[in-house]
């Protein structure tokens, strides 16, 4: 009896050893992501429920519990409905373009008629690490009216001269084509993963049942390459719903509003006019909106693959 306890208190020790390592080596972490993360959050959550404001930064007293009023303004204020359509404007446009960019230049990459290859990936991943400030000020100037070069290389065709960041008809595509040519790069890469993961079997079994080119790429690299099409999907959403560094450096969301964005809207908000309050309940608005655009992402996929 002595010896068959002992044995069936083993597995016991053995889940205690390792559940005590487990606390160990992630205890630190999530320690720090729950007082760095959850706790803001819940913090931010809770404020937008107030009419916290620089007034009540200062004196406690000052501070209100105002209920939904926050989210009834939001719903009610045109300026919001402005920066939302911007957004999505933005997103719905800038995000297939980007994908589609990056996809291309994944495949063309990834073939054999390309020599030097790690060559251009570097070249083309450099927009990706350098800073998003710095780019977008360049880019100011490229799109100068009189000096920039975008409209020089257009007077060579008869085109211009454009007033690219003046226009409000032309100033989001504007920063459309900076954050496609800023971002590319990196989801290019992820697609050069996910095709060099595709067997070259398939495409040589296709090639000597006469399949074409467009009919290998549609019924063997696509099926083949949608979860990591899906990957890249949700992350570059979620990336340009959070628009923010272009137009406050290119347009300040100007010319009439036609650039401002949520999280530049939230800014303004919160840092120029000091409705803390009213815009974290912005803030939130903008998760549950990114929230809903992953599952329906999700759910389009789950029913395209059935």
């Amino acid at each position: 009896m002595v010896g068959g306890s002992s044995l069936r208190s083993e597995p016991n020790v053995k889940t205690n050893t390792k559940l005590s390592v487990l606390i160990l080596f992630l205890g630190p972490s999530l320690i720090v992501i729950f007082v760095f993360f959850f706790l803001p959050v819940i913090a931010a959550f809770t404020m937008s429920f107030t009419d916290f404001d620089i007034y009540s930064l200062g004196n406690f007293d000052y501070l209100r519990v105002t209920g939904f009023d926050n989210y009834k303004k939001l719903l009610n204020e045109p300026l919001f409905w402005t920066a939302l359509k911007n957004t999505f404007y933005f997103v719905l446009v800038g995000g297939p373009l980007s994908v589609a960019a990056s996809l291309g230049t994944a495949l063309l990459l990834n073939s054999k008629l390309i020599k030097y290859k790690s060559i251009f990936r570097m070249i083309y991943f450099l927009p990706v690490v350098t800073t998003l400030v710095a780019v977008s000020i360049v880019w100011r100037y490229f799109y100068h009216p009189r000096f920039g070069l975008l409209n020089y290389i257009l007077s060579f065709i008869g085109l211009g001269p454009f007033d690219w960041l003046g226009d409000p008809n032309l100033a989001m595509p504007a920063i459309i084509i900076l954050a496609v040519w800023k971002n590319f790069g990196y989801n290019m890469i992820i697609f050069i993963a996910g095709l060099q993961n595709i067997p070259e079997d398939l495409y040589e079994a296709a090639g000597i049942e006469g399949a074409t080119a467009w009919q290998q790429f549609k019924h063997i690299t696509i099926p083949l390459l949608a979860p990591t099409t899906l990957f890249i999907s949700v992350i570059t959403m979620i990336g340009y719903f959070q628009l923010f560094a272009e137009p406050y450096v290119m347009t300040q969301g100007g010319p009439l509003n036609s650039t401002l964005s949520i999280v530049l809207y939230m800014y303004q908000e919160g840092f120029r006019w000091w409705n803390i309050g009213y815009s974290t309940a912005i803030a939130f608005a903008l998760f549950i909106i990114i929230l809903i655009g992953t599952l329906i992402q999700f759910r389009l996929q789950k029913e395209s693959e059935a």
